[in-house]
């Protein structure tokens, strides 16, 4: 069955639309491998500032990473097990600095750990301490744009959970900690490591809340999207360089994630 004149006239104009909006993703990629400087390709990469750019850029991403899992884990189970009304202010609160511009964030990240800043000010003052222009400012900011995704990762996961298993292992004698080491964390480990996963590659991509807060300081604050866009100004080929290495760290975080979300 060919189905009516009138869903065959609709499934090719939505394949014609999905066509125009496949290729306007992926012309920009193509034009980016075309261009790509092959031949000089790991010159470019291996450059002192681009080594440098890179080692900052994984040190700084996971550390990020490591900062989100401690504070996103309980706020994914709060969301994923309250009913009360604040959880909805609460995810509102959370999921901000996905739709926030990230050079927003940075500005508000100065305002709250600047040298004047609510929490920057009184760290100064008492133990000698400024946050800005470092690479914990780099760690932050990173941390502050990618919590979300974990957060998001840890309540859909939460949300999945048999209550059985723990209700099980509670009539065994279980006390909760040890149910929640036993039972919940390892049902509950495929979400953790995909929201780990892409809150870690939004750290390492992060470019605009960094150089707000952080600034572009080669060998202290300047992480590869940074090079690239100091690079763009200066040497094109070698902007296009970086941008291949973190087109290919893109494209091994979907390889990496596929199943989970064949399976979500």
């Amino acid at each position: 069955m060919n189905g009516s004149p009138a869903h065959r006239r609709t499934s090719r104009l939505a394949l014609a639309g999905a066509t125009v909006g496949a290729a306007f993703l992926l012309l920009p990629l193509v034009a980016l491998l075309v261009r790509a400087p092959w031949s000089t390709l790991p010159a470019e990469l291996a450059r002192p500032e681009v080594i440098a750019a890179l080692r900052l850029s994984l040190l700084c991403s996971f550390a990020a990473t490591a900062l989100c899992l401690p504070l996103g884990i309980p706020l994914g189970w709060m969301l994923a097990t309250s009913r009360s009304p604040g959880a909805r202010v609460l995810r509102a609160i959370v999921t901000l600095p996905m739709v926030l511009p990230p050079v927003v964030a940075g500005v508000a990240l100065l305002l709250a750990f600047g040298r004047r800043g609510l929490v920057g000010a009184p760290l100064l003052e008492t133990f000698g301490i400024s946050i800005p222009f470092s690479a914990v400012a780099v760690v932050l900011a990173e941390a502050f744009v990618a919590l979300p995704f974990l957060v998001i990762a840890v309540e859909a996961g939460v949300r999945q959970l048999d209550p059985r298993y723990e209700e099980a292992a509670a009539v065994l004698g279980a006390r909760p900690w040890r149910r929640l080491a036993t039972v919940t964390l390892p049902l509950l480990a495929p979400s953790l490591a995909a929201g780990a996963t892409l809150c870690w590659a939004r750290a390492l991509g992060e470019f605009g809340a960094t150089i707000t807060f952080a600034g572009n300081l080669p060998g202290v604050t300047q992480t590869l999207p940074l090079a690239v866009y100091l690079a763009l100004e200066t040497r094109p080929d070698g902007a296009i360089a970086l941008s291949l290495l973190l087109l290919a760290v893109s494209v091994l975080v979907l390889a990496v994630l596929r199943d989970r979300w064949r399976t979500s």
